[in-house]
């Protein structure tokens, strides 16, 4: 038993620790609920600062250009509040702190101040999955690891979020490789809290790494429960569960997944669309006829290409718009993504790295394979940095192979496939790209 097995409550919500504890819990288990612990949070506490940043959070892991404007707005209002305080409270302060860093452009700032919250406060699992959310959007996941692995120690078995902090601790291991320690902290995760639909989704994460569907399907399979009461979050695993059935060979269940679960919701969040397109976009790659399912999510993209919030979202935003034939919105998304960077880490990566990367997704779609391959292996080495997991870049990792196959640069292609196979096992994918490699030299 460790010292700090209770949750750490900031002085401005003494009065009402449930609501905090309660909505900690509901953004932990991604918990298509959560608005309304938060709702009924500010309604008690309506002057507590750590309860007007919490929303503004909320509203900065949308990653929408209204939520932005929204979040700066939360942010005045919590910031108003602390200045209000008869006895300021550091604890509140730190998240508005969090808050105000973020919405400025620096997310690695931002992080490190939850860092300093768990320092302090040992066991706020607040702190450790904002910090974990932003780290992970920013694609630290040294930092991810750091973090989790400082943290869970201060979490006992009976404290109400140890189970869900095992998931982050999960998911950290299996980003950074470290496949069979994720198995291990994913497994404690579902034995505290079996409703951890993270930590599930960790371990649907080693699976697809290693090359081992079966067992993967059998999870998912095993534990409706973890993600039942989500958020769109329970699309996301059920898009593992798609790439199972394509990494088994049954093409046809994957696009039956897609229309019944994957897009039973066809929601214009880019978490959601990221999952539809780089769906779409392997199931076109071994040669699948997708029909019309381009159009509805290019129709979403196209409202939202100009975000500007997050390049991950920008470049999932870009496929649809391609493989619909949307060019105009599709060259424009291009010359913005180009454009000189803003100052922040976000505009830095679009520019770094997003600019690259659209470039050579655009010259894939239209056929023009040697720019393509040339654009995408430059935005390679700094891919992680537009955040995402492995498992969700690996489309763009798919596409810069296939387009040096196209484009007759299979020597290239066969040393693309085995840097791919230094971070997973040999899948389908790798063995039948290297096939076709197979007595090529050029």
């Amino acid at each position: 038993m460790v010292e700090h097995s209770a949750a750490p409550v900031p002085p401005s919500l003494a009065d009402h620790p449930a609501a905090w504890i309660t909505l900690t819990t509901r953004i932990l288990q991604h918990s298509a609920v959560a608005p309304e612990a938060l709702a009924q949070g500010l309604a008690v506490a309506p002057h507590s600062p750590a309860m007007a940043a919490a929303s503004g959070l909320m509203l900065m892991l949308s990653g929408r250009r209204e939520a932005m404007t929204e979040a700066a707005a939360t942010l005045r209002a919590a910031e108003r509040a602390l200045g209000l305080a008869a006895s300021p409270s550091d604890h509140d302060a730190a998240f508005v702190r969090v808050l105000a860093l973020w919405r400025g452009g620096r997310p690695s700032a931002a992080a490190a101040v939850c860092d300093a919250i768990l320092e302090r406060w040992p066991a706020d699992a607040m702190a450790l999955k904002i910090g974990q959310a932003i780290r992970f959007i920013a694609g630290d996941t040294a930092g991810m690891l750091r973090s989790a692995a400082a943290a869970a120690p201060g979490f006992a078995d009976d404290h109400p979020h140890a189970g869900y902090v095992h998931g982050c601790h999960a998911f950290a291991l299996e980003e950074t490789l470290h496949f069979d320690e994720a198995v291990t902290a994913g497994q404690s995760a579902l034995r505290l809290a079996a409703d951890d639909a993270w930590g599930l989704h960790a371990l649907a994460h080693v699976h697809e790494m290693t090359g081992t569907p079966h067992e993967g399907r059998a999870l998912i399979a095993a534990h409706p429960g973890a993600y039942a009461g989500c958020s769109t979050f329970r699309h996301h695993v059920d898009w593992h569960a798609a790439l199972f059935e394509m990494e088994l060979g049954d093409l046809d269940a994957a696009l039956a997944l897609y229309d019944t679960a994957v897009r039973a919701e066809p929601t214009d969040d880019y978490r959601d669309i990221a999952n539809a397109v780089s769906l779409l976009a392997r199931l076109e790659g071994e040669g699948v006829d997708v029909g019309g399912r381009w159009e509805e999510l290019a129709d979403l993209s196209e409202k939202r290409a100009a975000d500007a919030c997050l390049t991950f979202a920008d470049l999932h935003y870009l496929m649809a718009l391609l493989a619909a034939g949307r060019d105009a919105a599709a060259d424009a998304m291009v010359d913005r993504l180009a454009a000189k960077s803003d100052g922040t880490e976000t505009g830095d990566v679009a520019h770094q790295v997003g600019s690259p990367a659209a470039a050579g997704l655009a010259a894939f779609r239209r056929g023009r394979f040697g720019a393509a391959v040339e654009a995408l292996t430059m935005a390679q080495a700094g891919l992680s940095t537009i955040g995402g997991s492995h498992a969700q870049r690996d489309v763009f990792v798919r596409i810069t192979i296939d387009a040096a196959m196209k484009a007759g640069h299979m020597r290239l292609a066969r040393r693309l496939i085995r840097e791919r196979g230094t971070t997973r096992g040999m899948d389908s994918f790798a063995i039948t790209r290297l096939a076709k490699c197979s007595g090529v030299t050029a």
